[in-house]
């Protein structure tokens, strides 16, 4: 670029100061920075110092794919390790990973998925039990919800204070303290805390409803209380905040703490996930992930999960994948980040080029494999980030 603004020093209530301003040059000599540090190197993210063992006999295969502009080939995904697939914009991976891996992954385990692209063979589905697939689109369509109510953290909370003696006094049930169904809720914006006004040819303007002041929640609901908190007091609580409250309910202690690990401890339970940006939607679904307790036999697909992520995101997004993998687990990512392609285990590289000129599989392998190809794209690029041991400037 040929001019920087720089924003923090953290996110939500964290940030919103100009940290920086200039040039990537000048940027990078101003080491209050997070940006500039690690524009300046002094912050990068390492290549790792070794690399998970790819078992040929642990591995799912699809054979004889000729989805859009694929050339009839076969490709083999390793089981229990962190993979990339690659190439230039065009080149097939949206078409063999989400087009024709994914749904015929699906429907082979039982579930539903739209046709798979055609292909020849499948083999190996045996060995994982499960299929998710991760990206930045919202939580949900409306304000009522949120990331406590994605996460399962709300029910939690509601059980809480339907367990208080005024709750039980009343006869109040955990569903009086839902913002979906009637009973608890203020109906003149159905829960919501905005009521919508349409714009005609604008968008539709959404404003805090007058009934409740954007509490939500009806009179009579909010006269409960849990440690002088109300329902919609604890919905804009932040989750470092809300971690601390909730410090004796283990179950609200593991959802939180898998949010605060990702990095979102500054969202407030009740944001709306109309406000919340692509990369924090997508963080919340993986911190949901993180909190289940799995069989290790799961297959998570991401389709390019980078996208908009700051450097730090980035390096915060490689932490929960590689813990998502070190539970046994699977990770199969569409990615050009070369932060994220130096740090993968098996890198599945297709091309050579885009449309009619694409759809090849072209190579294999680690890194480093990857790396030493000659006349390769993504490996002219690999190698200079593991010369440098960095990544993205």
């Amino acid at each position: 670029a040929d001019w920087l603004v720089d924003l923090g020093p953290g996110a939500g209530e964290h940030g919103g100061q100009i940290m920086a301003q200039g040039t990537p040059e000048q940027v990078a000599r101003q080491l209050e920075s997070l940006t500039g540090r690690y524009l300046a190197g002094v912050e990068r993210i390492p290549v790792p110092a070794r690399r998970r063992r790819v078992a040929k006999s642990r591995m799912i295969t699809l054979e004889g794919v000729t989805t859009h502009n694929l050339k009839n080939i076969t490709v083999s995904f390793p089981l229990s390790v962190l993979t990339c697939v690659t190439g230039v914009s065009g080149s097939g991976k949206s078409s063999l990973l989400n087009e024709t891996l994914a749904p015929a992954l699906i429907r082979r385990l039982g579930g539903i998925a739209p046709k798979p692209g055609p292909f020849k063979a499948l083999r190996g589905a045996s060995r994982i039990d499960k299929v998710v697939q991760i990206d930045q689109s919202p939580l949900g369509r409306t304000p009522r919800s949120n990331p406590a109510t994605y996460t399962g953290v709300f029910d939690e909370i509601r059980k809480i204070f339907a367990n208080t003696r005024d709750a039980r006094q009343w006869g109040f049930r955990a569903g009086r303290f839902s913002f979906n169904v009637k009973g608890g809720r203020c109906e003149a914006c159905q829960g919501q805390g905005v009521q919508r006004i349409e714009m005609n040819f604008l968008p539709d303007l959404f404003v805090t409803c007058p009934e409740c002041e954007g509490r939500r929640f009806n009179r009579q609901t909010l006269e409960v209380r849990y440690r002088d908190r109300t329902i919609a007091d604890v919905l804009q609580m932040r989750v470092d905040e809300a971690l601390e409250f909730f410090e004796n309910f283990p179950p609200l202690v593991r959802l939180l703490g898998t949010l605060r690990e990702v990095g979102l401890g500054y969202l407030t339970l009740g944001q709306p996930s109309t406000t919340l940006s692509g990369g924090e939607a997508q963080r919340v679904k993986l911190a949901t992930e993180l909190a289940r307790v799995d069989s290790g036999n799961t297959l998570y697909i991401l389709d390019e999960p980078t996208t908009g992520l700051h450097l730090d995101d980035v390096r915060k997004l490689l932490e929960v994948l590689n813990r998502l993998v070190d539970r046994g687990n699977t990770v199969i990512v569409i990615e050009h980040h070369l932060d994220v392609l130096k740090s993968a285990d098996w890198i599945i590289d297709l091309g050579p080029e885009g449309g009619d000129g694409g759809g090849y599989l072209l190579a294999s392998g680690t890194p480093e494999q990857i790396a030493a190809l000659p006349d390769n794209h993504t490996g002219r690029l690999l190698r200079t980030v593991l010369l440098e041991g960095g990544g993205d400037p």
